[in-house]
């Protein structure tokens, strides 16, 4: 499930570079969001830092769209065939050869999942040793980074936006 994310992840980067629109962009962004919090939340045995981690993403998204709406408010989202017919084709492509590497080793597969029983067997006994993980290193560098990083958006949109100085956008 973890290489299904990571790959679904990958061919949401790459469509990424297509896009044009700032409303399309975001909505990348936000389902990527989604598919990050779901792999740190099967890496770490909790989802508690996946809910914070989405929950800060979503804010600064909600922060970043209403700057990017206020722009370009009107501009219209026109959907390219080709685009996203190059998506399923890529979406396709991944999950056959996803299938094909898990039919052809079934013996690691099988292997894999006796590890994630016995992960499972430890997270219920050590659940709470776990959670000590969130704010210690190298996870603490990451949420400081995003608090710093929802500030600086913060103060860069309040000084953008004064009210002192009109609308960001001229008014027909």
């Amino acid at each position: 499930m973890n290489q299904l994310l990571s790959t679904l992840s990958i061919i949401f980067s790459i469509n990424f570079i297509k896009m044009n629109n700032p409303l399309s962009m975001g909505l990348n962004l936000m389902i990527q969001t989604i598919i990050i919090s779901m792999i740190c939340g099967m890496m770490n045995y909790t989802y508690w830092f996946s809910y914070i981690l989405f929950l800060i993403m979503i804010g600064g998204m909600l922060v970043l769209f209403i700057y990017v709406t206020s722009l370009a408010s009107n501009e219209l989202f026109i959907f390219n065939s080709k685009n996203f017919i190059n998506m399923i084709l890529m979406f396709m492509m991944t999950f056959f050869i996803y299938y094909l590497i898990k039919e052809n080793n079934t013996y690691i597969n099988n292997k894999y999942d006796m590890l994630n029983l016995n992960k499972l067997n430890l997270m219920n006994e050590n659940n709470s040793f776990n959670l000590i993980k969130l704010y210690n290193n190298p996870t603490m560098n990451i949420t400081l980074m995003m608090i710093n990083y929802l500030l600086l958006t913060l103060v860069i949109v309040v000084k953008i936006t004064n009210i002192n100085y009109g609308s960001l956008r001229k008014s027909n």
